[in-house]
């Protein structure tokens, strides 16, 4: 007597749709956090380069005795905007360019008399918001 066996040569449709409800489960659970700790980077990489903004305007003010203006902002630190005003500018710029922050939006400058804040309108580009959406303030960064 001839035993024949048979093999199995996949799976059946039940297993497949588990396995489809479980992988769709461990998606939904992993990719809040995942969401969460790449707006957190993002936060954080805007909280860096308001960092070396600030240590450019104090470079800035250092040379020249006070802050650009609110309206001379971060052009002041391309290019001299008043020779009278800023006798001290050095030869070379204090910046090369316009920063952006991490969603591609320029940063707002605020001159506040002896100090300035910077600020980032976050992920909605757009003044306030809230949770990734906020403003970031660079007075807020390092707290």
């Amino acid at each position: 007597m001839i035993h024949r066996h048979t093999h199995r040569a996949g799976f059946s449709l039940i297993e497949l749709l588990i396995v489809i409800v479980i992988l769709g489960g461990l998606v939904a659970v992993v990719a809040p956090g995942l969401m969460d700790a790449a707006d957190g980077a993002k936060r954080d990489t805007v909280c860096l380069k308001m960092n070396d903004l600030k240590k450019r305007f104090d470079m800035f003010k250092l040379d020249n005795g006070l802050y650009p203006d609110t309206e001379e902002g971060f052009q002041a630190l391309m290019q001299n905007p008043d020779a009278d005003k800023y006798p001290n500018y050095r030869s070379k710029p204090y910046l090369k360019k316009l920063p952006k922050d991490s969603w591609k939006t320029p940063f707002i400058y605020v001159n506040k008399g002896s100090d300035f804040e910077i600020i980032s309108f976050g992920a909605d580009r757009k003044e306030g918001g809230e949770e990734s959406n906020q403003d970031i303030l660079f007075s807020s960064c390092n707290k």
